[in-house]
Formats: structure tokens, sequence, C-alpha cells
């Protein structure tokens, strides 16, 4: 028998630009259990960094996020994933730019996928250009090198961190406020 004091954790793939700046976002939700930034959606086992950034394995910068769906949706999930990145643009997040930064879902299960769609039509009333975000089924989650984990909270003064990950968090925090952990408003 299932208890409900103890639900299940739940994950979620997303990509939605650089992985370093998702990575914060989604850490700062409460109901979040972990975040892991990696690669998805390639044809290539265990891929690497440079790889990815070659263009040639066919992965995209991904987050892992685990979650307690009786704390946060996956509605909410996705409801933040489209209002903190660029949906509209293909390949493209500011100045990255290469498929390994697609504005992609990758869905776990009928129940998530029918949800990513249903939250991409409701997003694209919020912009005037189409939404390009594709909804994939998940292939194999491949964790990032060390070095990207968590490199916000580890270099916050490197100049990427300064000039678009931080700006990024703001807005963030502002507009979601209600969401954020205890003490992160």
């Amino acid at each position: 028998m299932e208890n409900s004091a103890n639900p299940v954790p739940e994950t979620a793939i997303l990509g939605g630009g650089c992985f370093w700046c998702m990575e914060p976002v989604f850490r700062a939700l409460d109901g979040v259990l972990g975040v892991r930034p990696g690669y998805c959606g390639g044809h290539v086992d265990h891929p690497t960094y440079e790889q990815v950034c070659r263009q040639d394995t066919g992965h995209v910068e991904v987050v892992q996020v685990v979650f307690d769906p009786q704390r946060v949706g996956y509605r909410t999930l996705l409801e933040v994933f489209f209002g903190t990145h660029d949906p509209t643009t293909l390949d493209r997040q500011g100045n990255d730019t290469g498929p390994q930064y697609a504005s992609v879902i990758f869905y776990q299960g009928e129940a998530q996928r029918d949800l990513a769609q249903a939250v991409r039509a409701q997003a694209q009333a919020v912009f005037d250009d189409p939404i390009v975000t594709r909804i994939e089924a998940a292939g194999p989650f491949w964790p990032a090198e060390d070095l990207h984990r968590e490199y916000y909270r580890r270099n916050p003064g490197q100049g990427y961190c300064q000039l678009v990950i931080a700006p990024k968090l703001a807005k963030f925090r502002q507009r979601y406020a209600h969401l954020l952990r205890t003490g992160l408003q």
C-alpha cells in the first residue's frame, strides 16, 4: 500500500539553453529534491562536454529535475521552464547558439507528454513568435562532468555568471517568488 506521506519522486528532463543557467532556477524551487546538469537526446553513449560542443552527437544540454509531486507539480515546472527561457529561438538562447542549446522537453511517459503539449500550447499565447520547443521521448540521460554541477553557485564572480545567469535569476526570483524555497525570496 502506497503511503501518501512519502510520495515517490518524479523526474523531468528539460533543455532550455545552457545548463549553467537552468540549474540554479530549478534548484531554487520548493519541492525540487535535486537538479543535475547533463545531456540527452543524442546518439553517443557517455558524451563529454567537448563532444556535445562539437555539435555532432545530437545531444542537448539539459537539467534532470527530481521533484516531490505533492509539493511542486510537473505543470508548474513546465510553466517555469517556459517562463525562464526563450522558447521561440531555434537552437539558441541569447549568445549561445547551436543544437546543444535547443528548447526541448524530454518526456517520460504519456502523461508527461500530454501535459507538455498542453502547457506549450498555453504558453504560445504569451509569445508573438511561434514556440519551437520540441517535445520528445526521453532517451538516456548522461550526467555532465563535475565541473558543470552547481556552476553558478561555485563561480558567482565568473563573467558569464555575472552577465547572463545573475540577471536571469533575479527576474526568475521576482516573477516566481511564491514558488521559491523558504529563505530565497
